[in-house]
């Protein structure tokens, strides 16, 4: 940990990504998204709390149950990606705490009784977990389409809604309407020749001080 990443590698994470908006023909693998999971989950969260959730839609028909949602302009992209990945939170992650702080007994309760910290620690660390999200994708070779515009109501109503399926997930806290949509991320093998120029980024001086 103590050596930087060579600079092919700085260059596949972040230099040389691209967000895309086409896509190649090539399938993304049930393997490649479970391997996908088990390289982001090792990332940081607070209190190793993880309330980030993944809804991985891989076929036609979940795609066109997300279709609904989509703002016009993003309706293509998300069609044609091999997989969209809907980025959302456990407002009940605290149930998760006995298992993953478990040297802090207290800190469920310490969430159940003040919900404003619960929503604040959820968007937070969910925002956080889709970015690792990327950097792993990336790692394993796959290109990202992350996004907003979108009707975070319909996401939430047609996939997390109680009563709802979960895409024959076992997972209880999926269908019982305590998760929420953060973000969209469109996953597959980008489509190069469809890339816009790169846009600008702020530099040093603009964005950041020294104290």
């Amino acid at each position: 940990m103590s050596q930087p990443i060579n600079d092919a590698a700085m260059d596949t994470l972040f230099r040389e990504a691209r967000t895309y908006s086409a896509w190649q023909d090539r399938p993304v693998t049930d393997q490649t998204l479970q391997d996908l999971y088990d390289l982001l989950k090792w990332a940081p969260t607070s209190a190793n709390a993880a309330p980030a959730r993944f809804a991985f839609l891989r076929s036609t028909e979940a795609k066109e149950r997300l279709r609904p949602a989509l703002a016009p302009l993003n309706v293509e992209k998300t069609m044609s990606a091999p997989v969209t990945v809907i980025v959302a939170y456990d407002l009940k992650f605290y149930d998760q705490l006995p298992k993953l702080f478990p040297h802090s007994p207290g800190m469920k309760q310490l969430f159940e009784r003040n919900p404003e910290l619960v929503e604040a620690t959820a968007k937070r660390n969910s925002s956080l977990q889709g970015a690792y999200l990327i950097l792993a994708a990336r790692a394993l070779g796959l290109d990202c389409g992350p996004m907003s515009g979108f009707d975070h109501a319909k996401v939430d109503e047609e996939f997390f809604a109680a009563g709802k399926p979960c895409f024959g997930c076992d997972q209880e806290f999926f269908p019982e309407g305590h998760v929420k949509t953060n973000f969209l991320c469109n996953l597959g093998y980008g489509d190069p020749s469809k890339l816009f120029p790169r846009l600008p980024r702020l530099p040093f001086n603009e964005a950041c001080s020294l104290l």
